[in-house]
């Protein structure tokens, strides 16, 4: 039976009854709590109509195709890879504008994505592929927002990818990316903090970093990841005499990314990018992180509190007299559980006691409170 309870204002001040922290957790970040998904286990999503795939496509696990992991598209100034009808604007060109509008400072929005230049270095780095100017093709790749909670966890993720050289050999050539968070101050975004992508595994680099090529940006706030096309392309072509095929899921020929410069066609160019994870050997292997909020409640209980209760057994007679004549001077009660409440008298959390705790008028107690949220 319910006992009732005695109320107690905490005071609520930082570091009087009250004392908040915050706390960095993080976890693996793919639906099935695995840290990687391996190449072997990578598929496009099965649960997206023509309509979408005209402007991206979903990477699954091949336990569970209809659950998206992350969202892979491609992007053009030039509208490369579309069906660009006369007056319109091609799916491609507006993938584009549509992740400059949300990553890019707005004075930086018409120049567009300078990546393989690299404009927040002091200069160019040593290998970048993009001659001049900015880069006027990107693949997206896009976390699941439930996926990644506050964030992705920076200075952990690898993704390797694996497709082939100009000979179209499947597997030829291997690229592991990863962020530079671990030695480089991030750039400062309207979406939080920018770092860049570069070679490396699991936040280590290999080589020179984004002095010598820089592959893409990383916004961990947003789990957004933008690539330099043309730096992928460098960097494993696949056959370019297939580069203006509509691109076919795991077909060896489109495991590049080498890209169409068409523009009368839906030629599915951001599926390279999942081909790319087919080849034994690559994966994608990310952490989540989120920011957990603890709030520790220090209940203080006096002397004289929570000595009586309501409990109908602890009292007898019309007079409600105290049933054990031992207990009359000094009652003695046992604290079972706590209850918070907020302002407007709405019962938020509740907390059970891991045994009784004994209570009369010459104790007092302190029960602390942790709430995590």
């Amino acid at each position: 039976m319910a006992i009732a309870g005695t109320n107690i204002q905490l005071d609520a001040t930082e570091g009087m009854d009250m004392i908040t922290t915050v706390e960095k957790v993080t976890t693996p970040y793919f639906s099935g709590g695995s840290e990687t998904l391996l190449a072997a286990n990578i598929q496009s999503a099965s649960n997206l109509t023509a309509t979408n795939e005209t402007y991206f496509f979903g990477i699954s696990n091949t336990a569970t195709p209809t659950v998206q992991e992350f969202d892979v598209t491609f992007g053009s100034l030039n509208g490369y890879g579309a069906n660009v009808e006369a007056n319109t604007k091609s799916e491609t060109e507006a993938v584009y504008k549509q992740y400059a509008s949300l990553l890019l400072a707005p004075t930086e929005v018409t120049g567009g994505f300078i990546i393989s230049r690299n404009n927040s270095l002091a200069t160019a780095p040593s290998n970048a592929k993009v001659s001049s100017g900015r880069d006027q093709e990107i693949f997206v790749l896009s976390s699941r927002r439930s996926n990644m909670k506050d964030r992705i966890n920076k200075g952990t993720w690898t993704i390797t990818l694996s497709g082939s050289l100009t000979n179209g050999a499947d597997g030829a050539a291997k690229l592991d990316l990863t962020d530079d968070s671990a030695n480089k101050t991030p750039t400062s975004t309207p979406v939080g903090d920018r770092y860049n992508i570069v070679s490396g595994s699991a936040g280590t680099i290999s080589g020179s970093g984004a002095s010598d090529r820089t592959y893409g940006f990383f916004y961990p706030d947003t789990g957004i990841l933008v690539f330099s096309a043309t730096e992928l392309s460098a960097s494993m072509p696949g056959k370019g005499a297939n580069k203006n095929d509509t691109v076919e899921f795991d077909k060896l020929e489109h495991k590049g990314f080498v890209f169409s410069t068409q523009t009368n066609n839906n030629e599915k160019t951001a599926l390279r990018f999942i081909n790319c994870l087919q080849p034994t050997g690559a994966k994608l292997s990310f952490r989540d992180e989120e920011d957990q909020v603890s709030a520790q409640y220090f209940c203080r209980v006096r002397s004289g509190h929570a000595n009586f209760s309501n409990n109908p057994t602890f009292v007898s007679g019309s007079q409600n007299k105290l049933r054990n004549d031992k207990m009359r001077g000094n009652p003695q009660t046992f604290i079972t559980s706590v209850q918070m409440y907020n302002n407007a008298g709405d019962m938020v959390a509740v907390g059970h006691l891991s045994k009784p705790l004994k209570k009369n008028f010459s104790s007092e107690a302190t029960i602390k409170v942790k709430l995590t949220y």
